[in-house]
């Protein structure tokens, strides 16, 4: 069993550190002093789009896509630079055009998309011209079972009409969103996981609303678009517009979410390899009691666990991505539950020990702690919370184990 990385992964790998040293860790500041210089602006501030050039000029760009204008990688190789990316999550995936949801619309129009769809929405996407919304979860359903998905979807000759609400529309606060995928139903007859479809609506389309913005423990995510309710009232738009044919949403919605559970499991896996470098830096710096907090045995222990747990759940996510290439991500989907289920709750953990060894600094906004913290706890309930997929799994090990 070989552990290493083929030759291009590992340059890729030196690139990308090479890039986090030199350009995105000292413009983390920066990034905070043009957010607060520009408090009611939800577009890219200057240095992600100084940061964006430099990353196609490195090499790092649409490192995720596998199709054309992407990089080609295989979901192995690109899993280490997913994790090194996770390390700045407020600049790195940005700066590379590797950030949610634009990744995984990316995906939906390459995969599902007609040649008009890619060449009008893809195309500008693939090159940073524009960004994206994915429009799902909604605030009347519990959208932990997405066949709950109440958003009507009605074909009116050659338009379809849509009225609904949803939220947590990741980007939508970024007036360059340009263009939501939203899911809704077409049949609410039909078998439940084929009632569903996606829809392309721009922006501009009369009877969309941004209406609010939402905000995570606090934080808004303005770096990266924000999150927002939106309301779609009789909005129209041509037949055209939809993805696949109706009743195929909840399908496209499946291998949408796929690559981005692993994707978000990779990022996580790099804010923990931060975190613990914090903790161990403070824990050599800081003293109680006449001793270095690095001489405390509970601290010491916090330490080990951290680099125990992120060395097996890389592992785990490693295979997932392995399995994925080599049998499809339908034959892996046991795998990304896993990962799922396991990476939060272990990056959780870390984050919150680092967050005590701080004490008071670990909640404030002088640390990156509080806020990677706020992070990894959504990812507990984003893309199936962890109830669901303990259930799911539960079910498939008892089937495989026998046979019922």
């Amino acid at each position: 069993m070989d552990f290493a990385f083929d030759s291009r992964t590992q340059g890729l790998i030196a690139e990308l550190e090479s890039f986090l040293h030199e350009e995105v860790y000292p413009a983390e500041p920066v990034l905070e002093r043009e957010l607060a210089a520009n408090p009611d602006s939800w577009r890219p501030q200057p240095v992600v789009r100084a940061l964006q050039e430099s990353a196609r000029a490195r090499g790092l760009w649409n490192l995720f896509h596998t199709g054309e204008g992407g990089a080609g990688l295989t979901n192995l190789q690109y899993a280490p630079l997913a994790e090194l990316s996770g390390r700045s999550l407020k600049l790195a995936p940005a700066a590379m055009n590797c950030a949610a949801p634009d990744t995984g619309n990316m995906e939906v129009l390459a995969r599902f998309g007609t040649p008009a769809q890619k060449e009008r929405w893809l195309v500008p996407l693939l090159e940073g011209r524009i960004r994206s919304v994915f429009c799902m979860t909604e605030p009347d359903v519990a959208s932990s079972d997405a066949t709950n998905v109440a958003t009507r979807i009605r074909r009116d000759g050659d338009e379809y009409v849509i009225d609904g609400r949803k939220w947590w529309s990741t980007g939508a606060m970024n007036p360059e969103a340009e263009i939501f995928i939203v899911m809704g139903k077409t049949d609410p007859d039909a078998d439940r996981h084929v009632q569903q479809s996606q829809i392309l609506v721009p922006r501009d389309t009369p009877g969309l609303t941004v209406v609010r913005p939402l905000s995570v423990f606090g934080y808004d995510d303005r770096d990266h678009g924000g999150h927002a309710e939106v309301r779609f009232d009789g909005v129209r738009v041509p037949v055209s517009h939809l993805i696949g044919g109706e009743g195929d949403g909840f399908a496209i919605a499946q291998s949408r979410l796929g690559p981005g559970r692993i994707h978000h499991c990779m990022r996580a896996l790099g804010s923990a390899e931060r975190a613990l470098e914090l903790m161990s830096a403070r824990a050599a710096e800081r003293s109680t009691f006449g001793r270095r907090l690095a001489d405390h045995g509970v601290v010491r222990e916090w330490i080990a666990q951290a680099r125990v747990s992120i060395e097996a759940n890389r592992l785990l996510v490693l295979k997932a991505a392995w399995l994925m290439d080599t049998q499809g991500n339908r034959a892996a989907h046991s795998a990304i539950q896993a990962i799922k289920i396991a990476v939060p709750r272990a990056v959780e953990e870390i984050m919150d020990h680092a967050v005590q060894l701080f004490g008071a600094a670990g909640v404030s906004g002088d640390t990156p702690l509080a806020e990677m913290f706020a992070s990894i706890r959504t990812m507990r309930i984003i893309d199936g919370p962890d109830e669901v997929h303990l259930s799911a799994l539960g079910k498939a090990e008892v089937r495989a184990q026998t046979g019922a």
